[in-house]
C-alpha cells in the first residue's frame, strides 16, 4: 500500500510499504501480509516537502538527514522512551539511505496527534479569536499572535489520512479514541516534552512555540513509546528569540519561505484552485534548505554536513 504516489528506493534486505508527506516505510524483506506483522521497521525520510495539503514536485536537498539527525539528537536529551533500535550502517541501516534513516521498533500506534502550545499562534490563535478557547480549553481576555500561555496547553488533534486535515480535538476527545489511563499518559508525556526541551531551546536563543509528536505501545514491554520524528521544523515551530514580538506573526524556522512563495502573486496559484502547486524556484529551496540547517546547527551546536 502507499499514502502516496511516490518512488520509494528498493533497499536490500527490506520491503516498501508506505510513504507518508515526508517518510518512507520499509519492513524486513519476507515479512508476512503487510508492516503490521513486523517487529521493526525501516523509517526513511525523504526530500520531501509539503505546503497547504500537498506535496510539492520540487524537494529541498538534505532535508531528510537534517530531519533524522535532529531527531536523533532529541531523543537522545530527552527523558521518554523511543522506538529508535539503530541509525548507523554498521547496525544495519543500508549505506543508500544513511544519514536520513533509523530501524525503529514496530508501534501500535495511537490515533492522536499530541500537540503542546506555549504561545498562542496558528489554528490555536484562530480558534481563540472565535471562541477563546483552544480544543475546548478556555484562555484569559487580550491575548494576540505570539502570546505566551503559563502554563503550556495539550491540544490534540485527530490524525487525518495523506492529504487531508488534522481536526482538533477536546480532552475528551482522546479519552474516547484511547481510554483515560492512556490519555492521561499522553498529555503529561507530551507536556513533559514540551517543557524540557522548551528550555534546552531557549538556552539556544530558540523560542520553542508549539510541537507536536506521536506515541505508540510498545508490545515488547507495554510502555507507551515515542515515535516518528521529534522536534524538528517540520513538527514545530521555532522562533528566534532576539526578534520576538508578539501581536503578529513570527518568523520561524521552516518551510516559511515556500507557503510565503506559494501564496504570492509570482506562483500565480490559487491555493483553493485545486490544482497542484508549481515547481519552487532555486532561490527559495536554497534559502529554506539554509533555514532547516540553521534550526539543526543552532539547537544542537553541531556543524551539519
Amino acid at each position: 500500500m502507499s499514502g502516496l504516489e511516490t518512488t520509494a528506493v528498493e533497499l536490500d534486505g527490506w520491503k516498501h510499504v508506505y510513504s507518508g508527506k515526508v517518510r518512507d516505510l520499509y519492513v524486513p524483506a519476507g515479512t508476512d501480509d503487510h508492516e503490521n506483522a513486523a517487529d521493526r521497521v525501516l523509517v526513511v525520510a525523504s526530500d520531501r516537502i509539503s505546503a497547504y495539503d500537498h506535496v510539492l514536485t520540487s524537494e529541498i536537498p538534505d532535508k531528510g538527514k537534517i530531519l533524522t539527525q535532529l531527531s536523533l539528537w532529541w531523543f537522545e536529551q530527552l527523558n521518554v522512551p523511543n522506538h529508535v533500535i539503530a541509525s548507523e550502517v554498521a547496525d544495519g541501516v543500508p549505506a543508500a539511505v544513511a544519514g536520513r534513516a533509523m530501524i525503529c521498533k514496530h508501534l501500535a500506534m495511537y490515533p492522536v496527534e499530541c500537540i503542546a502550545r506555549g504561545y498562542l499562534t496558528g489554528s490555536g490563535l484562530q480558534e481563540y479569536r472565535n471562541s477563546q478557547t483552544v480544543c475546548g480549553l478556555p484562555l484569559p481576555d487580550g491575548l494576540v499572535d505570539g502570546s505566551k500561555l503559563e502554563p503550556a496547553i495539550f491540544t490534540p488533534s485527530a490524525k487525518a489520512d495523506v492529504g487531508e486535515h488534522d481536526e482538533n480535538i477536546s480532552y475528551e476527545g482522546v479519552v474516547e479514541r484511547v481510554g483515560a489511563e492512556i490519555a492521561d499518559t499522553l498529555r503529561r508525556l507530551t507536556l513533559e516534552i514540551y517543557t524540557q526541551a522548551e528550555a534546552i531551546a531557549r538556552e539556544r536563543g530558540i523560542i520553542l512555540a508549539d510541537t507536536k509528536v506521536e506515541f505508540g505501545l510498545d508490545p515488547a514491554t507495554g510502555a507507551v513509546t515515542l515515535g516518528d520524528e521529534v522536534l524538528t521544523p517540520d513538527s514545530s515551530r521555532f522562533w528566534d528569540s532576539e526578534s520576538y514580538e508578539p501581536g503578529h506573526a513570527q518568523p520561524s524556522f521552516d518551510k516559511q519561505f515556500v507557503r510565503d512563495w506559494l501564496t504570492s502573486a509570482e506562483s500565480g496559484w490559487d491555493r483553493h484552485s485545486g490544482d497542484a502547486p508549481p515547481e519552487l524556484p532555486a532561490d527559495v529551496v536554497r534559502r529554506t534548505r539554509e533555514r532547516y540547517i540553521e534550526a539543526y546547527e543552532r539547537l544542537t551546536g553541531r556543524t551539519f554536513a
